[in-house]
């Protein structure tokens, strides 16, 4: 589900009043995604998205993901694009709402994840990495490494519910990973997405080759280690079904990668720490939605045991190599 928040006709007809964007033809609420409301706009000018951000996004820092979003298009990379209206204005008000109008990317996501599309990810990555390197506005990362103990301790209280043990284990894991934590100012840091799940890459298919036609989603990126983006895809594109890690997708995306940007010998030997730290990440954040989201929401709960079974093995990693690094 996500229409959080319903527009009218005449709502829509007087917000889309202040866009050079002609007549509307169609207009259509979104079903994936979990953060904010989704419409797929069609005008004679062309296909857009319109989204309401909702209570979990902070207006005040949606100019800066807007910003880094005209950036990186700006710089070739296939991002929406947010379209400003007459006044030259892209963050609007529509139902209450701030709101915005993007650009339609083509393509579809990977429901089955396959080694070839680990290739063209990396290579995106790496694309999007490098043409962020001249946006100089930083935000700060507000699930980084700071955020997970405090995170921790606000489902202490019915973790247990979830699996016997885990906030035990979680403990210890947390731990481990600040222990061995990079320095700061000693990997090279940057724009990153911070959320590249394969629902954020449209793919199209290339005489049967697949290929990166879009990168979507933006409203969790930050400034933060460009190595923990290539950590968080680690995570959450080479994990098979039965949990077991595919150390040939891996070494896909990482070869694509670095053939765009080289990860130094620095980078690549934090990886494993940085993939620790990127499950726990996911883990808590999906654990804190268990514990916390009221029964009826219309929020779909993920699995936090996905990523205990990931964090293990990325705790027992020997070495980058064991990882395809």
């Amino acid at each position: 589900m996500a229409v959080y928040t319903e527009v009218s006709d005449e709502a829509l007809c007087a917000f889309l009043a202040d866009y050079p964007l002609g007549e509307l033809r169609a207009f259509r609420g979104i079903a994936e995604g979990v953060e904010n409301s989704n419409y797929a706009l069609k005008t004679t000018e062309g296909d857009y998205i319109l989204t309401l951000y909702e209570k979990r996004v902070d207006p005040t820092e949606l100019p800066w993901f807007l910003g880094l979003m005209q950036h990186l298009v700006a710089r070739g990379l296939s991002a929406p694009m947010p379209v400003a209206g007459r006044d030259g204005v892209a963050l609007r008000e529509l139902a209450g709402r701030p709101a915005a109008i993007c650009t339609f990317l083509p393509g579809v996501w990977p429901r089955r994840v396959r080694p070839e599309h680990c290739g063209p990810l990396g290579a995106a990555l790496a694309e999007l990495h490098l043409a962020g390197t001249d946006y100089t506005a930083v935000r700060p990362n507000g699930l980084g490494v700071a955020s997970w103990a405090p995170l921790l301790e606000r489902c202490r209280a019915d973790g247990e519910s979830v699996q016997a043990g885990l906030i035990a284990e979680l403990d210890a894991e947390l731990a481990g990973i600040l222990a061995g934590w990079p320095k700061a100012g000693t990997l090279p840091s940057g724009q990153i997405h911070a959320d590249l799940f394969p629902d954020n890459v449209f793919f199209l298919e290339d005489g049967g080759a697949p290929r990166v036609s879009g990168l979507i989603d933006f409203y969790f990126a930050c400034t933060d280690l460009l190595a923990y983006d290539v950590a968080v895809c680690l995570n959450a594109w080479c994990f098979e079904p039965d949990r077991s890690f595919n150390v040939t997708k891996a070494r896909s995306l990482l070869r694509e990668y670095s053939a765009r940007r080289p990860l130094s010998a620095e980078e690549r030997a934090a990886l494993p720490a940085l993939c620790r730290g990127a499950a726990l990440r996911f883990l808590l954040t999906r654990l804190y939605d268990w514990v916390n989201t009221p029964k009826g929401a219309m929020v779909t709960r993920k699995d936090p045991l996905e990523y205990l079974y990931k964090l293990r093995f990325f705790a027992q990693a020997t070495g980058p190599e064991s990882i395809g690094a």
